[in-house]
């Protein structure tokens, strides 16, 4: 089982491919088996794919205390330094887009570019305001689809430990003010599924916040990367590459 001790916290993670590093961060209550056949895709495309589980998700132990958005975003710095020592891709999904978002502000010289996947930044960009609500009813019976593969070290009992704990975080963040992107260096692009669960206005005003953000909305809800994986991946590499640049997106300030 690959473990890599980050800073006392021991994180299952997986790495394919060969090239530049590329880390996929999952989104909250799942962990990173979620992302399917993307590690593959990228892989593919000439990068070693690196899919660390996160605090408390899949085989990465829980932490006592709550779990926080900065707690993870300092984690993946930390793991960043241990595993790759130097600039990486990153590819946030969900949660992970806030976790990649923290990292590129806090660690700039650790992200070389980013893609920032279906995910509100403060509560003004959630589309639906039942979504929470229906995260919420997990709290009693957490579904077991959510589990993931990954054998957890704190064992299955402790599964809806964690996920009342997510949904306490989800209660109150994230709650970033968007001011705080133009500070970010790294070329991102800000992709989102046209029913997802954030808004266009919203997505748009983070791109265009960004001092090199592209902004892209394809076909789809908040499962996009998993309705359209081909598609999506091409995208991401494409923009990943440079190849994309002036091309498919509205765009934010130039580079």
């Amino acid at each position: 089982m690959p473990i890599l001790d980050v800073d006392g916290l021991p994180t299952y993670f997986e790495s394919t491919g060969d090239g530049p590093a590329l880390v996929l961060l999952h989104g909250g209550i799942v962990a990173s088996d979620s992302w399917g056949p993307w590690p593959e895709l990228l892989a593919a495309g000439g990068y070693t794919v690196l899919t660390p589980d996160r605090r408390g998700h899949g085989g990465t132990p829980d932490v006592p205390g709550p779990i926080t958005y900065g707690a993870m975003a300092d984690d993946t710095i930390a793991f960043l330094r241990a595993a790759v020592g130097g600039p990486a891709h990153l590819v946030g999904w969900s949660d992970g887009a806030v976790v990649a978002a923290l990292v590129s502000m806090r660690a700039p010289e650790l992200v070389a570019r980013q893609v920032l996947i279906g995910q509100y930044y403060s509560p003004d960009g959630i589309a639906r305001p039942e979504f929470l609500a229906t995260l919420e009813a997990m709290r009693a019976d957490p579904p077991d689809f959510l589990r993931s593969t990954h054998p957890s070290p704190d064992g299955p009992d402790h599964f809806p430990v964690v996920v009342g704990k997510l949904l306490d975080m989800f209660a109150r963040e994230p709650d970033i003010d968007l001011r705080r992107f133009a500070g970010v260096t790294a070329p991102t692009l800000v992709l989102q599924g046209d029913r997802d669960e954030v808004t266009v206005a919203h997505g748009k005003a983070v791109a265009d916040t960004l001092p090199a953000g592209r902004f892209a909305i394809l076909p789809g809800t908040h499962s996009l990367p998993l309705e359209a994986p081909e598609l999506v991946a091409a995208l991401v590499l494409g923009f990943l590459a440079g190849t994309l640049d002036h091309g498919l997106w509205e765009t934010g300030p130039q580079e």
